[in-house]
């Protein structure tokens, strides 16, 4: 909950129309991950759990909620850096806790350190019945953007 004590990491409040559209044409897309809510410190998204993200026994691939936490992860990161600055994912980690076979999961990336030169994300993936699936620390570097194309 973001209070006095917390306050909230981001610099840029896009849409979440804005958001979503920079996701056409990737892995994001694919896996049907959808950007739905930026709260005070927090960036929530959902993705189904089907054909696209099952592994072959049925279960949802820890390699899909890797995918969902980085996205949401390195996402919010990016809306929390100065203009000129972008981040880049340099670890993440996954425990998968709980199974999912079917519906969607819900991740929320909130933000345990935003510094200059690094930033740590923690990136929960609970079930329909809010129960953890995984749970996911992104580290990320923060790194000059590139010269834009034109």
């Amino acid at each position: 909950m973001n209070d006095a004590a917390t306050p909230s990491p981001f610099r840029h409040r896009p849409s979440l129309d804005a958001l979503n559209a920079l996701s056409a044409d990737t892995a994001i897309a694919a896996l049907g991950i959808e950007f739905t809510e930026l709260g005070p410190d927090y960036l929530r998204g959902t993705m189904p759990v089907d054909a696209r993200t099952h592994q072959p026994y049925g279960l949802l691939h820890g390699g899909a909620s890797v995918l969902l936490a980085e996205t949401l992860g390195s996402s919010a990161g990016n809306l929390s850096v100065p203009e000129g600055k972008l981040c880049v994912g340099i670890e993440i980690n996954a425990n998968h806790v709980r199974a999912a076979r079917d519906g969607t999961v819900t991740g929320t990336a909130r933000a345990l350190h935003v510094g200059g030169s690094t930033q740590v994300w923690e990136i929960r993936i609970e079930d329909e019945r809010g129960r953890l699936v995984c749970v996911s620390r992104l580290t990320l570097a923060v790194v000059a953007a590139p010269p834009a194309a034109g």
